[in-house]
């Protein structure tokens, strides 16, 4: 039904900035939110920046000031770039979308390290 394209991600030192884009694969108008969640092993996925259809942004605390979410409605992507990497920052990072009937979906993960 939803399907996600993810690019980006790897190892980045510390410092450094990393660039994520998601396309998903669905009906453009039946998308609300886009954004991205992260997961560090043994802990609950999280958010870490959302965008809504109108170009609202919401951002975790501790990705705000470094972070910016941006979308291209008519290609349906989602972009990240966070700033400052830290170690921290080390997660597996999820392309996120909810749709118009509510429903949220998660890409596959692409992983991101930041090397200290």
């Amino acid at each position: 039904q939803v399907q996600f394209v993810e690019s980006g991600g790897g190892l980045v030192q510390a410092g450094g900035s990393l660039r994520l884009s998601c396309v998903v694969s669905t009906t453009t108008a039946r998308i609300n939110d886009l954004g991205y969640y992260r997961q560090v092993v043994g802990k609950q996925r999280a958010l870490v920046a959302t965008i809504s259809r109108g170009g609202r942004t919401n951002y975790a605390d501790d990705v705000k000031g470094r972070g910016t979410v941006s979308r291209d409605n008519a290609k349906n992507t989602v972009y990240l770039q966070v700033n400052s990497l830290k170690p921290e920052d080390t997660a597996v990072y999820y392309c996120y979308v909810r749709l118009t009937t509510g429903s949220d979906y998660w890409g596959q993960g692409t992983q991101v390290t930041v090397s200290s």
